[in-house]
Order: structure tokens, then sequence, then C-alpha cells
């Protein structure tokens, strides 16, 4: 008999920005790296044979809360990964909401309806992933194996191997992340003992007494975005602006004219809602991009508004946005009277790393990729 325990990878940036990532290589959170180090805890006493993870980043980043502690060799599958959604891919939900309602209801509710334009069928994606979980098993007979891949995947398998037809799949749940599931492996034959099974998130045995909260669903209602629209867009653009301008205590008074004339030399993206645009965000592409920097010279989102994960859909943008372009790390400058918006950039990762000459606090997050879980497939 084959124990495999089958894991989903930690919240990764597309749960968090609220963006399609299929088979995109985003890094973790985080919150997706708490999410590592309670898992880590949780297998400790647990004896493992070998690891798998599809060849994803996300995967391989969360499998290294086996494989590195228990020095096992990574095993690579190019099979357990996501389901591709074709074009879909690295769209926020918002904008699929928008532009294509049906198969986004259909992808939330009934994946057997569900087609998008250069994607898998979910037919295609439970032959893929029942091959290779199966292919494991037998090869590691008589052996405990972990196994990660993706939420969508690991749905989809588990829901077939406890009978559930495709068209059945919305009876079954969808496990959260770094969720474990325990599969046995006898006679040629699947059966579930547990599944989607997050409890080490709870537990302040694994939790080193963090609270890993989890993030609102990457599928709930969220922004599209589209560029700044001058004139027609001024009067909110001047608006969301100033608001947070007088909240963050400057001195200076604020200047709609620069602002604007300003604006000309950045990248400046609307989020926006079905009734309207609601935040700003700019970007400075040119400042110190030699360094592999990627500047955010304006991020804006009025109270009215706020904490209804809005504003890490902006943060989201920026990453999307100068990852493409090769930088490492993400800047911004706050005033130092600015509180509210060191809170909000703390929250999401970045840190202090020193003052201008104006005294103003330069703040840096890392979005680059750790070379070690990057690599080709061997499974």
């Amino acid at each position: 008999m084959t124990k495999l325990y089958l894991i989903r990878h930690a919240e990764a940036e597309g749960n968090l920005y609220r963006i399609a990532q299929g088979q995109y290589n985003s890094i973790l959170t985080d919150l997706g790296q708490q999410q590592v180090r309670a898992l880590e805890r949780r297998f400790a006493d647990i004896h493992i044979d070998a690891v798998y993870a599809s060849d994803l980043y996300r995967t391989c980043a969360t499998a290294a809360a086996i494989y590195i502690p228990k020095k096992l060799p990574l095993h690579r599958c190019r099979d357990l990964r996501e389901i591709c959604v074709g074009v879909w891919e690295q769209k926020t939900w918002g904008e699929i909401a928008r532009t294509d309602p049906e198969q986004m209801e259909n992808f939330s509710h009934r994946l057997h309806l569900w087609h998008a334009e250069g994607a898998e069928t979910p037919a295609q994606v439970r032959d893929r992933v029942l091959h290779a979980v199966e292919k494991i098993a037998a090869e590691n007979d008589g052996r405990t194996v972990a196994v990660f891949s993706h939420g969508c995947a690991i749905r989809i398998l588990l829901a077939t191997v406890q009978g559930y037809s495709l068209e059945q799949l919305g009876q079954t749940p969808t496990g959260s992340n770094t969720a474990v599931s325990l599969l046995e492996w006898e006679d040629g034959k699947l059966h579930v003992v547990y599944r989607d099974d997050a409890s080490h998130l709870e537990d302040p045995r694994f939790t080193g007494g963090a609270v890993l909260k989890k993030h609102p669903n990457a599928l709930e209602p969220g922004l599209w975005f589209r560029p700044l629209a001058l004139p027609e867009d001024e009067a909110f653009f001047t608006g969301c602006v100033q608001s947070v301008w007088q909240e963050s205590g400057r001195q200076e008074p604020f200047d709609a004219r620069r602002l604007l004339s300003g604006a000309a030399g950045h990248t400046t993206l609307v989020g926006c809602l079905p009734e309207g645009p609601v935040g700003v965000v700019q970007l400075d592409t040119a400042r110190d991009a030699e360094a592999g920097i990627g500047y955010i010279s304006l991020l804006c989102l009025p109270q009215a508004v706020r904490q209804r994960g809005f504003g890490v859909q902006l943060l989201g943008q920026a990453v999307a946005h100068y990852r493409p372009l090769g930088r490492q790390r993400l800047r911004t400058v706050l005033e130092s009277s600015d509180e509210t918006g060191r809170a909000f950039f703390i929250r999401y990762g970045f840190t202090s790393v020193g003052k201008t000459p104006e005294g103003q606090e330069i703040l840096e997050k890392d979005i680059g990729y750790r070379p070690e879980f990057l690599g080709n497939t061997e499974a």
C-alpha cells in the first residue's frame, strides 16, 4: 500500500490579488510563507519517503516545507499543474466577470460547462492529474509520499476518486491553501482517507502563535483595470488623490495641475467596479530601473471603499506590470506622517529600507523568484 499526502500550495499572488493564475509562475505571499512554516511543523514527525510537486513555482516553494527539512530531493511533475485557463491567465477576476460573465459563472459553479480560448477542459485535467498520481503511487509501493498540486486540480482529482462526475463537482468542497488530503493506493486503486484538512493553520502548535487569517477568496467580485483617461477621469483622479493627500498629513498644499501634468509621464491605472472607478495606482517605470526596482508613485483608495480588498488589488497590478520588465523589487516613498499608508504597505510585505534626503520613508518589497524553486520537470 502507498500513502499519499496530497497538499495544495500556500497562498500565492493570484489568490491575494484576485488574478487568474492558471499556469503562470506566481510567488507565495507573506501569509503563504507563514502557512509553509505551519505545514512544516505539522509534518515534522511524519515520515515521508519522497516529495513530488507540479513544476510551477508556488507548489515547489510550498513543498519546501517537507523536502528541505527532511533532506529529500524534489521531483517536479508537469502533469500535477493547475488547470490551464487559456486567455484568462493573468487577468483579474473582475475583468473576467465583466467581459465573460457566463463562463465566469460556469467556472465558479458548473465547471463541466466551462470553456475559454486556449484552455484545457476539466476532463483533460482529470485525466492527466489522475494518471500522474496513480503513476507516483505505483512507483512508490509500500512508501509514504507527499504530492503538491493546485486547488482546481486537486478538487477534480478528489471528486473523481470519490466517485463524483464532473457534473457533480459543485457538490464537493475546495480545499484552502495548504489543505492536506490523505489518499491510499492498494490493489491498483486510490481511495480517500480524509480530504481538505487545514487544521494546522489554526492549531497553536503549528502556527507558532501567528494569526494565519485567510484573505478573501480570489473568485469573489473584484476590480478591473484600464489606463487613466484624461480629461474624462480628471474629477475622479484629482478627488481621489486629494483625499489621500490630506489624510497623509502632508504640509504643502495639494496641486491638482502638477498632478495632471505629471500623469503623462507615468503609467496610471484606474481600478473599476461595474458602477465606476474606485482607486488609482501610478507607476514611475523609469526611476531606478537599472537597479531592478519598480516604483509605485501613487496608490490611492478613498476611505469609502476601503476594507473590501481593493487596495491589495491595486498593488497586484504593480507586480503584474513590473515583473515582466525584470524588476526584482517594488518601492514606494511615504511621508513620515502617513501612518495609514505605512500600515497598508507593511501589511503586504514591505519593509523600511531608509529615508530620502527630504526625510520621507522608503519602503521596499521583494517580488523576485528564488532560483531553487524554478527548475526543469523531473517526472
